[in-house]
């Protein structure tokens, strides 16, 4: 498949703070790629490198073959970021309007706002929305000028359960119109529910890089927290992917405690919970960090 936008070994530095580190990321057409991980993870600043907004302060990072910060590489392109600021004044008819007309190849402002969930809403002035129903506007003007990538980061904060699955349900319709959509998101939920593909960050850099499958695969964990005297055997046991101290993490708990109680191990303070995505790629990446 076509690369429509690639980063290149991309770091990005604000004085002493790295955000990227040596990033290397294909985005191929007709890809819906989930952009994981947890906040500060470098997400953000990976998407604002590819809107144009930030410049690399190494390596490359290219969008349909030019440069980002060429206002004639991004025609092609759309894009959410996480704060709107949309003018108050405004009416919702007149935003989507005002933004289409940058366009050559522009939606319908109707049937655009009818799919986004905000149709009954054209003629209110934008100030009058509730936060949900701007975010769902902000998602809206991506794709208003039929672009072939969109950059959505965190698209659906602000947005309650409901909102947030009819909104999933939008942009997946829209992948399936041909546009090549990129979300960042720190829930797994989300990029479950969308992602063919997933990049997973973590302290600036990629962790994996891998089918959703994949992904999944090495994130449901759980952690069992436990003192022992024989932390080596514990780690032994069957079902334990790896040991960060006194966590041992298991794709099993039950088979695990099946496991630990007949082995004969001591034990003391046992919990059992759901690993967090920072935890589970964290731990998972220690020797590599």
């Amino acid at each position: 498949m076509t690369a429509l936008a690639t980063l290149d070994h991309v770091t990005r530095t604000f004085g002493s703070v790295t955000a990227v580190d040596d990033v290397t990321i294909e985005i191929r057409e007709g890809e819906m790629l989930g952009l994981l991980g947890p906040n500060g993870a470098g997400k953000t600043t990976v998407i604002s490198m590819l809107q144009g907004r930030r410049r690399p302060t190494s390596g490359t990072v290219q969008i349909f073959g030019g440069n980002p910060a060429d206002a004639a590489s991004r025609r092609r392109l759309g894009s959410t970021p996480q704060e709107t600021a949309l003018p108050d004044s405004l009416r919702v008819g007149e935003v989507i309007d005002f933004v289409g007309a940058h366009f050559s190849d522009r939606r319908v402002t109707a049937e655009l706002a009818e799919e986004f969930g905000v149709g009954e809403f054209l003629k209110r002035q934008v100030g009058s929305l509730s936060g949900g129903q701007k975010r769902r506007l902000s998602v809206a003007l991506a794709f208003v000028g039929n672009p072939k990538l969109v950059l959505l980061d965190e698209p659906t904060t602000g947005l309650d359960v409901d909102a947030r699955h009819s909104l999933w349900a939008v942009l997946r319709a829209q992948h399936e119109r041909g546009a090549t959509v990129v979300v960042t998101s720190h829930y797994l939920e989300e990029i479950e529910a969308l992602a063919e593909r997933v990049v997973v960050m973590a302290g600036g850099r990629v962790v994996a890089d891998d089918s959703l499958a994949g992904i999944l695969g090495r994130v449901g964990l759980r952690l069992v927290r436990l003192e022992t005297d024989q932390p080596d055997r514990v780690a032994a046991l069957e079902g334990v992917s790896h040991r960060d101290g006194s966590d041992y993490f298991v794709r099993d708990s039950d088979a695990f405690l099946a496991a630990l109680v007949t082995s004969g191990i001591t034990f003391r303070d046992l919990t059992v919970r759901g690993a967090t995505l920072e935890e589970a790629f964290l731990s998972l990446t220690e020797g590599a960090r």
